[in-house]
């Protein structure tokens, strides 16, 4: 494909952060083998790499990175570890080295540096770097140097940071946005200003929170910005408010990646499954307007909108419904009109009789005040019901 330029467009890489960050959040925990099963249904839709959690900070964690490190196939496995030996000995120990992205945390921002870990910026530098070194050392082939709190740290603490773990070994730098605090123009400007310090081979990724509401939108400025890779997560799920939507960006990627010089090698296809396993093992209830996962996101009840999908669905229907494995669900409500009622008499093969439909539209549709909606079938069932009627009558 091809961008609008007649560019070839970059292949963003994703990294699904779902069973470690997303699992952070109350009321997320997963067992390792509940981990094991939202894997390999995320790895069916073409993901790059899949985190499997934080092996230094649980048995559990360990025996994920274990299981997933063995049962993955196309996905690598990664593990996120503090810039400490032991560790990256257990993440090692847990996940291997041939297909294992290791991650070393560095502290990002003088804020952390202060309040958090309470260390000079070259001593915390020094470990991160030493951390590294001892990874490749082990022989692990991927090794990513993952910054927290990046988006508030000044680039006198980013630049020798990044410059200096690059030459120790790292492949790859995540920038974090951790607070969610950035504006898209703002994070998009941290992006090219790293792009700039640092060799083209190197991946840049990007790891943004939903503290403001501005995780995807954010990570879309990095991937303008010329970031590589997105770590996202199945319904947004992780600390506080939230990560980048891995539904949302595999949806923006697939519709308008064009427009952005980038595309994705993942599908949309099984997001939805992949959806309804991480729902079923955390007790998780989509919202009403969640984007692709949403209660509602492909149903209406609005009569004009009802109108124009009816006649022809690319006419409020953007997103594809079955695309991600839903189906379009039109809901017959107080704001829905008589434009509904023609449409089932005429799939029914019944003559139209705008008497019935009056009656039907006064009846059961415009003084619906509590909420309450019917479906089609249930509509098909009171014309069926109020038609049976009206021809006994005429008999």
């Amino acid at each position: 494909m091809l961008t609008h330029e007649g560019l070839p467009l970059r292949r963003i890489k994703i990294f699904d952060t779902t069973l470690r960050d997303g699992e952070q959040a109350p009321g997320n925990a997963m067992r390792p083998e509940q981990k094991l099963d939202i894997a390999l249904a995320i790895e069916s839709l073409g993901v790059d790499v899949i985190e499997a959690g934080f092996p230094s900070s649980s048995p559990s964690d360990r025996e994920a990175a274990r299981l997933l490190a063995e049962s993955l196939t196309a996905a690598r496995v990664a593990t996120l570890n503090r810039p400490l030996p032991d560790d990256v000995r257990l993440a090692v120990e847990s996940a291997g080295t041939e297909r294992h992205h290791l991650q070393v945390m560095a502290t990002g921002s003088e804020i952390h540096l202060k309040h958090k870990r309470g260390l000079e910026q070259a001593e915390a530098q020094d470990q991160v770097v030493d951390a590294i070194g001892f990874a490749k050392s082990l022989g692990v082939k991927n090794v990513t140097l993952a910054i927290e709190d990046a988006s508030r740290g000044s680039d006198g603490l980013l630049r020798p940071l990044i410059t200096e773990s690059i030459a120790a070994g790292a492949d790859t730098v995540t920038i974090a946005d951790t607070t969610g605090c950035m504006m898209p123009a703002e994070y998009g400007r941290l992006i090219v200003r790293i792009r700039s310090w640092i060799p083209a081979e190197i991946v840049v990724s990007t790891h943004c929170h939903e503290d403001l509401g501005l995780s995807l939108a954010n990570a879309l400025a990095g991937i303008e910005a010329g970031a590589d890779e997105v770590q996202a997560t199945l319904a947004g799920i992780g600390e506080r408010a939230g990560n980048t939507s891995l539904e949302e960006l595999i949806a923006v990627l697939t519709y308008n990646g064009a427009a952005m010089g980038a595309t994705t090698s993942a599908k949309t296809e099984g997001l939805y499954a992949a959806f309804e396993i991480l729902c079923r093992v955390i007790g998780l209830s989509a919202p009403r307007n969640k984007a692709i996962f949403g209660v509602n996101a492909f149903a209406t009840q609005a009569g004009i909108h009802q109108a124009g999908i009816l006649r022809a669905p690319i006419t409020y229907e953007y997103v594809e419904p079955a695309l991600f494995g839903r189906e379009r669900t039109i809901l017959v409500g107080r704001h829905s009109g008589r434009a509904v009622l023609r449409y089932v008499l005429d799939e029914m093969k019944l003559p139209l009789d705008e008497q019935l439909v009056d009656r039907l539209y006064e009846e059961h549709i415009a003084h619906r005040t509590n909420g309450e909606c019917i479906d089609l079938a249930g509509l098909r069932g009171l014309i069926a019901e109020n038609h049976t009627m009206g021809s006994g009558a005429q008999t």
